[in-house]
C-alpha cells in the first residue's frame, strides 16, 4: 500500500491554468463550508406576540360593527 493521498481535484478534461484551478479550489470549498439549511427560528407564543395587539378589520356578518370594537 502507499501512503500517499489521493488528489483533491483532477483535471479529466481541458487545460486549466493555476489561476482557474484555485478558484475553483475557492468555489468548492466555500460551498463544502456552507451551512446547508438556514437556521431555524424560534417561535415565540402567542402571550408575546405584538401582533395581537393590532386591529383587524371586522369579519363580515351580524354584529359585526359591535365586534370590532372589542380586542381579539
Amino acid at each position: 500500500m502507499s501512503d500517499e493521498k489521493a488528489p483533491f481535484l483532477r483535471v479529466v478534461r481541458g487545460n486549466p491554468d493555476d489561476a482557474e484551478l484555485a478558484a475553483l479550489t475557492v468555489v468548492l470549498a466555500a460551498a463544502a463550508s456552507a451551512p446547508s439549511a438556514p437556521p431555524r427560528r424560534e417561535r415565540r407564543s402567542r402571550w408575546g406576540d405584538r401582533a395581537r395587539l393590532l386591529r383587524h378589520a371586522p369579519a363580515p356578518g351580524d354584529g359585526a360593527w359591535r365586534a370590532s370594537g372589542f380586542p381579539r
